[in-house]
């Protein structure tokens, strides 16, 4: 998208190298701004995450993601067509906490899309713009947002690096926060804007503990799977609310993994145990689940603080026009990895 002759030049500041900061970020750097976008983490891509193995990948995250708005439909025609392959994930099955089914899910209206090697993949390819012009800065966490000391109607980003290293970084005209909804409050509060902070507050967003299986034994000549010959299922059982086959997503490893991700309330109670207690808690719920009682070659979890929106804010975005200081992400309509693309489209188009 080309930049109106009448539309000045201005400079972005983006929190967030999610999948809403960069679809913001890419959005209004097509449209001729200047954009800065700071990661925390030391990749792209926040919840489309990878975690990699000996025994090959674990999408950690987004297991897979739908795609029903025409515009990232475009986008992903247009950036990633050599990435994005369909998951035949039409064993979809709802289990009780036994693990018998007790739905056979119907023919689903969404196909289920993965990117491949990995999901990863997807962020990593659209921030390739902005690293191409140096505007991506990863291990970089916003801890304060301030006017800027020289030039008061704009706006300064305090800064720290993953060795403690600390930078202001100023200039920027318009500063959007594309993390979770509690960070983007806590960062808020922090920088004493708590007009938008209090926009927030009813914000829900649960935690999720994911455990990752792999049994390389299960490769040998004349074992194909172990236990169910379903790809991906949805459990009732109260500790596990997903379970699924890693490598039976396309352009992945053939050695048997799977990924079982935490109910969001069992996550909840349990969001400070550690991840030894974890382990053993959701690899005995697996078992039950899937009969596959044999021990693993790897077992590790990871805990997503912020991974299932329960409660959104009820529209797209939030911008203060006066402030020029807007918010994008997932937790604004849903969960999907759609809704935080979409998301920060919409903000995007309609500030640039």
């Amino acid at each position: 998208m080309a930049r109106s002759h009448r539309t000045p030049r201005r400079q972005f500041a983006v929190i967030g190298a999610g999948m809403a900061g960069l679809a913001c970020a890419r959005t209004l750097q097509r449209a001729g701004h200047a954009v800065q976008v700071f990661e925390a983490a030391p990749e792209p891509g926040g919840r489309v995450a990878t975690h990699l193995s000996p025994f090959g990948s674990f999408d950690t995250g987004a297991q897979y993601f739908t795609v029903r708005d025409a515009r990232f439909t475009q986008a992903l025609d247009t950036t990633a067509p050599d990435l994005v392959r369909r998951w035949s994930a039409n064993a979809v099955r709802v289990l009780d906490e036994h693990g018998r089914v007790v739905e056979a899910a119907p023919p689903r209206r969404d196909a289920h899309w993965v990117a491949i090697p990995a999901m990863h993949r997807l962020p990593q390819r659209w921030a390739e713009p902005l690293q191409a012009a140096s505007a991506l800065h990863l291990g970089t966490r916003v801890t304060h947002i301030a006017r800027d000391a020289l030039v008061p109607a704009r706006w300064q980003l305090h800064t720290q690096g993953l060795e403690g290293d600390q930078r202001v970084h100023a200039g920027f005209d318009r500063v959007i926060l594309a993390v979770p909804a509690s960070q983007a409050r806590s960062l808020l509060l922090i920088s004493e804007l708590p007009s938008l902070a209090e926009a927030l507050a009813a914000v829900d967003m649960a935690p999720c503990w994911t455990l990752m299986l792999a049994y390389p034994n299960a490769s040998q000549p004349g074992l194909q799977t172990l236990g169910p010959q379903w790809n991906a299922a949805r459990s009732t059982h109260h500790r596990v609310a997903w379970l699924a086959r890693e490598s039976s997503k396309p352009g992945r490893e053939p050695v048997e993994r799977w990924t079982v991700q935490a109910s969001p309330p069992w996550s909840r109670e349990h969001e400070n145990d550690d991840a030894g207690r974890v382990i053993g808690k959701l690899t005995k719920a697996f078992a039950e689940i899937t009969g596959i009682r044999a021990t693993p070659a790897l077992a590790e979890a990871v805990l997503w603080r912020e991974a299932q929106t329960l409660k959104p804010l009820g529209q797209p975005w939030l911008w203060n026009a006066s402030l020029g200081v807007g918010l994008c992400g997932d937790w604004c309509i849903g969960h999907r990895v759609e809704d935080a693309f979409v998301s920060g489209l919409e903000l995007a188009l309609a500030i640039a």
